[in-house]
């Protein structure tokens, strides 16, 4: 049996082919998922796209004490749990729980990820707490094109544990995808919005995770002034719980119920986001994107070099880049990403040798 722990809403649409397929070739698939107070997206996902789940342990919150208890709760419970059953591999996106657990009850581990470091050289100061935890006890490392092996090898790998595949990882649940405007409309016709207005969607920071310093305020700051001098409809897809941004934001409509997300990205006139897969799915459907993260990481880094999405750092860069991208034409431009090689296949036998 093969064990996929999903932990964050990014994990559960990038492994959905992969355990579709791994389920395809007759073998058996055991997920275990987390929540959490004020943190419900994993399984209000799981449950959008029918994939049947355990929940084990719960998020901790953004208190560095309360998750370390709720991640060794969490690694207790997801103990008494999974030696029930004959597993004879993890995989996931660095969950931090399951390693351990995985690693203590002598499981090969085989990790994804994208982001070790919140630096896009390779400075390893900005180590990622998750990569520090996870990354030296993999069997089998698996990366996208855009991070260097040096990274991996610097957290004790060695190169034949250590695979590529040449795609962003967005790509693996966007490539088929069909956006539909009936869709939007069924979103967001509740909030009684003018849908001839321009479209402005928002996505906050991950500034409850352990890799994020503090919350990044030039978002926050910059909200209302972008609602009075442009006249858009402003949409906010809650990270967390959204009691608090209704009533920061009473002009700004607050998303409440999941949604296929991507539907609303595709339409939009801009996206602005704090963080990473949302980002990198604007740009996937060539809607202006501007980075309001903290730091840029080697996917983002591409995405700016590629023209694909704008990093500021102030308020005055947010609005003054808000302006010039919601005044000029959505630009026609070669899908960089459709160039990209995904065969999901071919990670399936680097999964299951």
């Amino acid at each position: 049996m093969i064990w996929f722990d999903l932990v964050t809403p990014k994990s559960v649409l990038f492994f959905i082919p992969i355990i579709k397929e791994i389920e395809k070739r007759g073998r058996k698939v055991l997920i275990t998922a987390r929540e959490g107070n004020g943190y419900s997206e994993v399984v209000e996902l799981l449950r959008l796209y029918n994939m049947e789940f355990v929940n084990r342990g719960e998020f901790g919150g953004a208190c560095l004490k309360d998750k370390l208890h709720a991640s060794i709760e969490r690694q207790k419970a997801l103990m008494e749990f999974v030696t029930i059953y004959d597993i004879d591999r993890l995989v996931c996106l660095c969950s931090v729980d399951a390693n351990r657990v995985a690693f203590g009850l002598g499981i090969p581990v085989i990790n994804f990820y994208d982001i070790p470091l919140s630096d896009y050289n390779t400075n390893f100061k900005k180590a990622l707490p998750q990569a520090r935890l996870t990354l030296p006890l993999s069997t089998r490392v698996f990366k996208p094109f855009v991070v260097p092996d040096e990274i991996f090898l610097r957290f004790s790998l060695d190169e034949e544990q250590i695979f590529d595949y040449n795609f962003i990882d967005p790509l693996i649940w966007l490539k088929d995808f069909k956006p539909d405007f009936e869709y939007v409309k069924k979103v967001l016709n509740p909030y009684n919005l003018d849908l001839s207005k321009k479209l402005i969607i928002i996505r906050e920071e991950e500034y409850k995770s352990s890799y994020v310093d503090k919350k990044y305020p030039i978002l926050y700051e910059a909200l209302e002034e972008i609602h009075k001098t442009t006249n858009s409809n402003i949409v906010i897809i809650p990270r967390y719980e959204s009691s608090y941004l209704k009533e920061e934001f009473p002009f700004a409509t607050i998303l409440e119920e999941k949604t296929i997300i991507q539907h609303l990205l595709a339409y939009a006139d801009l996206f602005i986001g704090g963080g990473g897969t949302l980002n990198t799915e604007a740009c996937f459907f060539n809607t202006p994107t501007i980075s309001t993260r903290s730091f840029i990481c080697h996917y983002d880094k591409y995405q700016i070099d590629n023209n694909l999405m704008y990093w500021v750092n102030t308020k005055e860069e947010l609005l003054q880049k808000v302006y010039t991208l919601l005044e000029s034409k959505k630009e026609e431009k070669e899908n960089v990403f459709l160039q990209m090689q995904l065969n999901i296949s071919n990670m399936v036998d680097d999964i299951l040798k």
